[in-house]
């Protein structure tokens, strides 16, 4: 779990909306990291799609961690998708990505 949080913080911290200059994170103790909250699903996702398509990915992920995420409502919407405020969401093809490099270059 380590080698996959150390590559999101120097690939998806560093560049994330919620950082300042120097890619530390500005949330507050109120707020939460999805990113960091669900990492072990999303990778459990990721390693789990066997697909070409990214919205393979983003489906499943939709349906695995959206699904238990406090943000969605029963019908699917979430607020912070909409806004564009979800971390998850907005970095979600890089997120991904970086998973799958780490993936590569442990085999």
């Amino acid at each position: 779990m380590e080698k996959y949080l150390k590559a999101i913080k120097e690939n998806i911290c560093s560049i994330c909306a919620d950082s300042s200059e120097t890619g530390k994170c500005t949330l507050n103790e109120r707020e939460i990291c999805a990113v960091q909250y669900f990492l072990p699903e999303i990778i459990d996702v990721v390693h789990k799609t066997d697909s070409d398509e990214i919205e393979d990915y983003y489906n499943n992920l939709k349906n695995v961690v959206c699904h238990n995420c406090k943000a969605q409502d029963s019908d699917g919407d979430c607020y912070l998708r909409e806004d564009s405020n979800c971390s998850l969401d907005r970095y979600f093809r890089l997120i991904v990505e970086t998973i799958q490099k780490v993936d590569e270059q442990a085999a």
